[in-house]
């Protein structure tokens, strides 16, 4: 690393941008030679809301203002405040906000940005997605299987991860699983490289690194970026020894260009404009000093800087004079006139259209996304076998109870009060599910919107490998507590239990998935389906002593999921059982209150049909509350990226205040 008072010196490759390569972008067949992005007057508007719900309040705020730069193959990196400007240039030059707030043209070698550009660039986004329960070559496997078309051969495919990982210095790791902050990154950066896309958007790739990691990672984008890729990324101060290796800079501050050109250009830009810049100052920490105004110093002509009031307005004037001293620059001009002789004369699409396209079809997808689930569910096999362990106790503790109080005068209630358990187990169990597609929520929008895979093959790949898995075992376990409590024996109705069980597992389940689908945290949820089971289960049970519901909450029982799994049981259990039998008849004898004697008597008086459509009934409504409960959970997961779009609004209008 240099020292603070090493001359500052920054070296930059020459490049002649103006020399565009040919390339059809259209294509992503061939969009991958070197690349160059430019952006001509871009400007970005939010509409937000505020105030209560009845009283709202719409505004239009302008996050971008007219800025306008290019970008070649190398470094080029974007600076600013914390204010959330950098950051939203960088994603909205990679195709990753709502284009309906958009104005003005981006292209690329010359021609409009394609819609699917999204999918023909690569994107490392700020908190790293990789999946850690599986090893870092399992992850660019998973890359390279969904993002490389299918004419692409298997050994080349393997090739192009053993040239990744040989890049990324990563060869000797590929069997480990990315925990550190380091390896995860690296990971990131790796999974991208697999498409050998020419454009790669990195948001803030130092964030949370030391800096040794962070010189590390610099020094991998800069190997990229000699090889003719054309690297974009935010960053927040870096040190000058990673400053030096930048070849282009672009500093934005409230949505305003305050330079954009050579990153060895900048200092000299600033100190010809009369800021005085000190030997052992950090060229980038000087930068931002400017910006903000000097909010660096703690006093100022006597005045606290702790007046907030007074800081903002400095800070407003220090940025609306930079913004102008660049436009009138001579580097903006020759911008200008470069930008100009890149849009020429062509009529360009105004159509703000983004879409997602994917390489591979639905069932490579599917198959894909079901084996990397599978191996996520490897990497908890303790958890999962505690929770086996768990279960069976509890499934034997519930069966040798019931044989403890096995009374003739009352096995009737005692053997619905049995099922009643097994009915209440299988709904808290279910609870859980609901974090299926909230955990992996960050990972599916950047893999979805980089056109890993659709939606579809998402939502039954992770159905099919971890929702059935998981809800079989509790299932299937339960069953202890059948042959312990020695209930039915014949062979069909051990089926129908187990059959029943399962409906009223996966049924449950759905409700949660349904909810938790549209949500980014699983407290609300969890919530909210506990209230609902714990109201079900109490009516259900309810209507187990007496008899039936009152009238007025009869209604209950059409959304009551609990109710048709218990019915459905109860129905299997108890037709065709006489509990009056020879064997116990003087024990019957001796009991002071009325024995129900036989199975049907006690189905009667729950008021449940005793033919065969009595029993199948429950399994058709559990069936239809599934369907559309999981027909609710793909609608959100297809609106999840909308939502997400709202929820970032809203954050960006209370970071305005901040």
């Amino acid at each position: 690393m240099s020292s603070n008072n090493d001359p500052i010196v920054i070296p930059m490759a020459e490049r002649r941008h103006s020399d565009l390569p040919e390339t059809n972008t259209s294509d992503p067949e061939t969009l991958t030679k070197e690349a160059v992005l430019s952006f001509h007057n871009i400007s970005y508007r939010e509409t937000v809301q505020s105030g209560f719900p009845l009283r709202q309040q719409t505004r239009v705020i302008e996050r971008l203002s007219s800025i306008s730069g290019i970008m070649g193959p190398g470094l080029n990196a974007i600076m600013g405040p914390q204010d959330g400007s950098r950051s939203l240039l960088l994603d909205v030059l990679a195709a990753r906000r709502d284009p309906s707030g958009l104005s003005g043209d981006i292209l690329v070698n010359g021609k409009p940005r394609p819609a699917n550009f999204k999918c023909t660039s690569g994107y490392v986004p700020q908190n790293d997605v990789v999946m850690h329960t599986v090893t870092v070559r399992d992850n660019l496997e998973f890359s390279a299987a969904l993002r490389l078309p299918m004419t692409i051969t298997r050994d080349e495919k393997r090739r192009r991860i053993n040239e990744v990982l040989e890049l990324l210095h990563l060869d000797k790791e590929q069997n480990t699983k990315p925990r550190s902050k380091e390896l995860r990154k690296r990971t990131s950066i790796a999974v991208e490289l697999i498409a050998e896309h020419p454009i790669l958007f990195l948001d803030d790739p130092t964030t949370d690194l030391d800096l040794t990691t962070t010189t590390y990672v610099i020094s991998v984008l800069r190997r990229m970026s000699m090889k003719g890729k054309t690297i974009i990324f935010s960053i927040n101060q870096p040190q000058y020894s990673i400053f030096r290796f930048f070849d282009s800079l672009t500093l934005v501050a409230s949505g305003k260009l305050m330079f954009h050109g050579p990153a060895r250009d900048a200092l000299e830009y600033f100190t010809s404009a009369g800021y005085q810049y000190e030997s052992h100052n950090n060229p980038a920490d000087f930068f931002l000093d400017v910006i903000n105004g000097g909010l660096c110093d703690t006093e100022e002509d006597g005045h606290e800087a702790g007046n907030y009031e007074e800081l903002f307005e400095r800070k407003y004037q220090a940025t609306k004079k930079l913004a102008n001293m660049y436009a009138q620059s001579r580097l903006h001009s020759d911008t200008r006139a470069r930008l100009d002789q890149l849009l020429g004369q062509q009529q360009l699409d105004r159509n703000s259209a983004v879409e997602t396209t994917c390489v591979t079809p639905f069932w490579h997808q599917l198959m894909w996304i079901t084996y990397q689930s599978f191996k996520n569910i490897r990497g908890f096999l303790l958890v999962t076998a505690k929770q086996a362990v768990i279960t069976a106790t509890l499934a034997a503790l519930v069966g040798i109870a019931f044989q403890i109080l096995k009374n003739g005068c009352i096995e009737v209630y005692i053997r619905a009060g049995l099922l009643y358990l097994l009915t209440i187990f299988q709904c808290i169990t279910s609870v859980s599910a609901g974090e299926l597609f909230v955990i992996d929520r960050d990972r599916f929008l950047h893999e979805h919107t980089s056109g890993y895979y659709r939606v579809s093959s998402y939502f039954f790949g992770k159905l099919l490998a971890e929702l059935i898995p998981r809800r079989l075992l509790p299932s299937t376990i339960v069953l202890i507590t059948y042959f312990i409590a020695g209930v039915k024996t014949s062979m069909s109705s051990f089926f129908a239990m187990l059959f029943t069980v399962m409906m009223l597992a996966y049924s449950a389940s759905s409700l949660p998935l349904s909810i938790g689908a549209g949500e980014n945290a699983v407290a609300v949820p969890t919530l909210f389906v506990t209230i609902y089971f714990v109201f079900m289960l109490f009516f259900s049970g309810l209507s187990l002593y007496s008899g039936s519901l009152l009238p007025q909450l009869s209604w209950i029982q059409y959304f009551n999921i609990p109710h048709y799994g218990f019915k459905a049981l109860l129905h299997n259990e108890f037709l065709g059982q006489n509990f009056c039998s020879e064997h116990n008849i003087e024990e019957v004898s001796r009991c002071h209150n009325y024995v129900i004697c036989t199975g049907e008597e006690f189905l009667t008086i729950q008021g449940i049909d005793l033919s065969s459509w009595g029993f199948w009934e429950n399994h058709l409504a559990l069936a239809c509350i599934m369907i559309i409960l999981l027909t609710i959970t793909y609608v959100q997961l297809l609106q999840v990226k909308t939502l997400e779009v709202l929820r970032s609004r809203g954050r960006n209008f209370l970071q305005l205040f901040n």
